[in-house]
């Protein structure tokens, strides 16, 4: 998914570049959400796995 928001951010830029404002602006919405889900995702993988490897109670 972090692939995803990486090739909607370059199309942003290229568009940018270009001058094609609406779609460069929609792009980088896309990234920036596609982002935010990539990062809520690792983060709830992180607490997933740490509760997984804590040793059972004695």
């Amino acid at each position: 998914m972090l692939g995803w928001a990486v090739l909607f951010f370059i199309i942003a830029i290229v568009a940018g570049v270009l001058g094609f404002t609406g779609i460069a602006v929609a792009t980088a919405s896309i990234a920036k959400i596609l982002f935010v889900i990539f990062v809520v995702l690792f983060l709830i993988s992180l607490v997933v796995g740490a509760l997984r490897r804590r040793s059972p109670p004695l």
